[in-house]
């Protein structure tokens, strides 16, 4: 059987703990305190230890909110502009008392900024996340050897190119696509399969009203050639 310890003596064991560095988690989990209420009688007066002061990552955000805030943003205009939930704005500032009522068209502005700002960081975001992905799938593979690229260059093919039919042979390969990094990489195949220069016959297939000569000097720019 386990005698049941004492207040005082669970408060001085508490304090004793804490006094060792030990966070309120630990304190529970080694005298088996089962509530969060009865630690904090323990430990109440006692301060906490100096390594729980450190800065908090959002105290900036925090402060910034809190500033908007003063100024008549709403949760969502704040939330927009610093990047955070909404639900974390609402913690950071709902002891500051309500702005004053907009009217409808200055609402509709705001919110239309806010979700111009919102979507514009995400886009930030979700591209250095993109950016970050590519860097580490290409060090992780490393240099291509021409084997590897004569695979991926068919692979290429087989997805993007024109493909013969017994209706409709084709004589000759034609690979069609817009984005530059793969058409770069489409001539590198073809130079380790081969095929020299004066066989290429470019087309450049644009809108009728598009700029056609900045798509010339920029495809000519991307492949330093023709």
């Amino acid at each position: 059987m386990t005698a049941k310890v004492r207040f005082p003596q669970l408060r001085e064991q508490a304090i004793a703990l804490r006094r060792a560095g030990k966070s309120r988690a630990e304190i529970k989990d080694i005298l088996g305190i089962g509530s969060n209420e009865t630690l904090g009688k323990a430990l109440r007066g006692e301060p906490p230890p100096e390594w729980t002061f450190r800065a908090r990552a959002k105290d900036d955000l925090h402060a910034k909110a809190r500033e908007l805030r003063a100024r008549g943003h709403t949760y969502d205009e704040i939330a927009a502009e610093l990047g955070v939930s909404k639900g974390s704005v609402s913690l950071w500032v709902r002891d500051l008392p309500r702005p004053a009522r907009l009217s409808y068209a200055e609402s509709r502005r705001r919110n239309a900024e806010a979700t111009t700002a919102y979507f514009a960081a995400r886009r930030i975001r979700r591209e250095a996340e993109r950016r970050e992905a590519v860097d580490a799938a290409a060090a992780q593979i490393g240099p291509l050897s021409d084997h590897d690229i004569l695979v991926a260059g068919s692979i290429a093919y087989w997805c993007e190119g024109a493909k013969s039919k017994p209706y409709r042979p084709y004589g000759r390969v034609t690979f069609v696509n817009s984005d530059p990094g793969l058409i770069l990489f489409f001539l590198r195949f073809l130079a380790v399969a081969g095929v020299p220069t004066d066989q290429l016959a470019p087309r450049l297939l644009i809108h009728e009203s598009a700029d056609v000569a900045a798509a010339h000097r920029f495809w000519q720019d991307v492949t330093g050639t023709w």
